[in-house]
């Protein structure tokens, strides 16, 4: 990944080609809970949603949508955490018992099928930066969106955006 920073025009340009390059570990902060993904994630989503601010203790939380089944755990057992969505349908944060980083998520919207990984307990966060920024309506103001990025105020059809890969993967898990 190749970071510019254009003076003239203070603004970032964001230069990136996503390779998959085999299984991607990840862990919490104190290493007890350790996985890997087995296959690139489907969509990466930079949500901007309240609850998820609040949650991540953040201006947005950045996950990667994958099936579960590319989730291996290595060792430990995180433990889930019931919390409240903007849906009311809830989710589940899996977090490390010892030092209770949040690793994944499943929303009860999308299924057991699937987790939504938080992109930062992975090896090399930088390899996947967001597909799409997601309820921006709540965006802080000091947060920039790049333009390149497509950006909805709140969540949004996958027909539009995801490749054809990404939707016959979400097909497969769901059948």
């Amino acid at each position: 990944m190749l970071l510019l920073f254009d003076i003239q025009y203070s603004k970032v340009v964001l230069i990136y080609e996503k390779k998959w390059e085999g299984a991607l570990k990840g862990q919490c902060s104190c290493g007890e809970v350790q996985f890997e993904m087995t296959e690139k994630p489907l969509f990466v989503h930079a949500c901007h949603c309240t609850n998820c601010q609040r949650q991540s203790g953040s201006a947005h939380a950045l996950n990667g949508m994958i099936e579960a089944k590319h989730i291996n755990l290595l060792s430990g057992q995180p433990e889930g955490a019931e919390v409240a969505t903007g849906s009311g349908q809830g989710q589940t944060i899996y977090r490390c018992p010892t030092c209770k980083i949040g690793l994944w998520s499943v929303y009860a919207a999308a299924s057991d099928k699937f987790f939504f990984v938080r992109i930062g307990t992975l090896e090399d966060p930088g390899s996947y930066p967001p597909d799409i920024n997601i309820f921006t309506k709540s965006k802080q103001p000091w947060v920039p969106l790049m333009p390149d990025i497509p950006a909805t105020e709140g969540y949004y059809d996958a027909k539009e955006l995801w490749s054809q890969e990404a939707l016959a993967r979400m097909k497969a898990a769901v059948s």
